[in-house]
C-alpha cells in the first residue's frame, strides 16, 4: 500500500495511507461514517496476535479482554491479566492498585539489533494515578500483573514511555511479577530476564517447553518472586 492510497474497509469506513515506518508499519487516517468507535465495534475484528492462526470469533470479544479493562487504546490485551476473573479478584486480600498502559504494535515486533543498549524501544502511552502511587508506597511488596504493568510503574512520571528494561536494569517498585511466556527475540522476554535473571528465566522457559506449557496470549503464566 502506497502513501496517499485509500483502502475501503466497509461502506462505513475507509482509510487513507499517510506514511510508512521503517519496519513495515503504516500511518493511516480513518474516515468513518458516524462515530468511529461505533463503526469499529460493528465492522472491526478482535486484533488477535499473529501467532494465533485462526479467525477471531464472537467469544474472543470477552475472552481476549481483562475483567478490569476500562480505557480504550490498547492494540492487545495484557496477557497476564487474562488469568483473573471477578471471583479471583474478590478473593485477593492485598490492596489492588490499577494502572493503564496502552499496548502498541511494537509489542509484537522482534527486536531490531543485536546490542540491547543500542535499541530504541517503541513508545506507549500510560497513566499511573497518584492514588496508585500511594498504594504502592504503602505496600510491603508490589506484585505486578504482567510486563505491561511493570513498564508503567517503572517509568518516570509522564504520559508516554520508551522504557526498555534489559539485564542490569534496576527495578524501583516491582517486587514480584506474574507473566505469561513470551515470544523469542522480544522486548518482553528481555524484561523477564532482567527481572528474574537470564539463567533462571531461560531455565523456566526450557521447563515450559519440555512440559508442553501453552505460550503467549492464551497461554500459561508464571509467578516470579
Amino acid at each position: 500500500m502506497r502513501t496517499g492510497e485509500r483502502v475501503i474497509i466497509s461502506e462505513d469506513l475507509t482509510t487513507e495511507i499517510l506514511g510508512r515506518g521503517e519496519f513495515g508499519e503504516r500511518i493511516v487516517l480513518l474516515h468513518p461514517r458516524g462515530d468511529l468507535f461505533e463503526v469499529l465495534e460493528r465492522v472491526g475484528h478482535v486484533p488477535l496476535p499473529p501467532y494465533i492462526r485462526r479467525p477471531d470469533t464472537v467469544a474472543d470479544k470477552t475472552r481476549y479482554q481483562t475483567v478490569f479493562a476500562q480505557e480504550r487504546g490498547s492494540v492487545a490485551a495484557p496477557t497476564a491479566g487474562l488469568h483473573f476473573t471477578p471471583e479471583i479478584l474478590a478473593r485477593c486480600n492485598a490492596e489492588i492498585a490499577r494502572v493503564t498502559l496502552h499496548i502498541g504494535l511494537g509489542t509484537f515486533q522482534p527486536l531490531h539489533g543485536d546490542v540491547v543498549e543500542n535499541i530504541v524501544l517503541h513508545e506507549e502511552s500510560f497513566v499511573v494515578q497518584p492514588e496508585a502511587v500511594r498504594a504502592m508506597d504503602r505496600a510491603k511488596r508490589v506484585v505486578a500483573v504482567g510486563t505491561t504493568s511493570v513498564r508503567a510503574i517503572e517509568s518516570d512520571p509522564g504520559t508516554s514511555t520508551r522504557l526498555f528494561l534489559y539485564p542490569g536494569a534496576k527495578f524501583r517498585r516491582t517486587g514480584a511479577m506474574l507473566t505469561n511466556f513470551h515470544l523469542p527475540k522480544s522486548s518482553l522476554l528481555i524484561l523477564v530476564c532482567a527481572f528474574a535473571g537470564t539463567e533462571l528465566a531461560l531455565s523456566a522457559y526450557r521447563h515450559a517447553v519440555e512440559e508442553k506449557y501453552r505460550f503467549f496470549s492464551y497461554g500459561d503464566c508464571m509467578l516470579i518472586v
